[in-house]
């Protein structure tokens, strides 16, 4: 649905708004954890006292953020030390805990980790 420029004209005048229709192929609205995603939006930039404003008309889809997690070495060589576990086992483990060296050392010893007896 795009937004005919006539209908804005009451804005420009009464309120000193200027607005222009911008033929936006896509806007990505980037969150913490998700990203949102229009594709083919109408987009209408409105400027007043030299601030602009926005405003996006269409349907977003989510696409969910795959977190990173750094796996600092000290901490797999001191779940290795803990468990007895090699470099990958305690390296899955540590991605699979998001991080937490308790979590890990006890999911590689209570006999839930990969390769554990």
């Amino acid at each position: 649905m795009k937004v005919k420029p006539n209908q804005f004209k009451n804005l420009e005048r009464m309120l000193g708004i200027k607005t222009e229709q911008i033929d936006a192929l896509r806007v990505i609205i980037e969150l913490q954890d998700k990203t949102l995603v229009i594709e083919n939006p109408s987009v209408l930039k409105m400027t007043q006292q030299g601030q602009e404003i926005y405003t996006v008309i269409g349907s977003a889809k989510e696409q969910v953020k795959e977190q990173k997690i750094e796996i600092r070495d000290e901490d797999v060589k001191f779940v290795m030390e803990q468990t007895g576990k090699s470099e990958a086992e305690v390296r899955q483990a540590l991605q699979k805990t998001n991080g937490d060296i308790a979590q890990a050392i006890l999911l590689l010893t209570s006999g839930e980790g990969k390769g554990s007896t």
